[in-house]
C-alpha cells in the first residue's frame, strides 16, 4: 500500500502565491511520475503539471509561467509552486504518485491519490 499526504492549500488573494506539498510513503520500490491535478466546481478534473523520473515536465497552458512542479526523489515528495494565482485557479488540487512498491512476490505497479486540498483564490 502507498499513501499520499497532501498540504498547502488555503485562501489567498489574486496575484498571491502557494506551495503545495505531497509525500508518499510505504514499500515504494521506484516512482516513475509525479503529478498534480485540480477540479473546479461543476468541472472535469484536469491535468495541472507532470514531472516524470527521466526529467521531462508539462504543464497546462492555463498555467505555464505561473506553477512549478518539483520533485524531492530522497522524500518520495512533489511540490507545485503556484504564483501569480487567479482566481480561476480556485480548485481541489490532487497529488498523483505512480511507480512500483516492493511486495513479498517482488514488486507490481501502483497509482495513488491525494485527499484533495482546497485553493480559493479570491478577486
Amino acid at each position: 500500500q502507498v499513501q499520499l499526504a497532501e498540504s498547502g492549500g488555503g485562501l489567498v488573494q489574486a496575484g498571491g502565491s502557494l506551495r503545495l506539498s505531497c509525500a508518499a510513503s510505504g514499500s515504494i520500490f521506484s516512482i516513475n511520475v509525479m503529478a498534480w491535478y485540480r477540479q473546479a466546481p461543476g468541472k472535469q478534473r484536469e491535468l495541472v503539471a507532470s514531472s516524470f523520473i527521466i526529467g521531462t515536465t508539462n504543464y497546462a497552458d492555463s498555467v505555464k509561467g505561473r506553477f512549478a512542479i518539483s520533485r524531492d526523489n530522497a522524500k518520495n515528495t512533489v511540490y507545485l509552486y503556484m504564483n501569480s494565482l487567479k482566481p480561476e485557479d480556485t480548485a481541489v488540487y490532487y497529488c498523483n504518485i505512480g511507480g512500483r512498491l516492493r511486495t513479498a512476490e517482488g514488486v507490481r505497479p501502483f497509482d495513488g491519490w491525494g485527499q484533495g486540498t482546497q485553493v480559493i483564490v479570491s478577486a
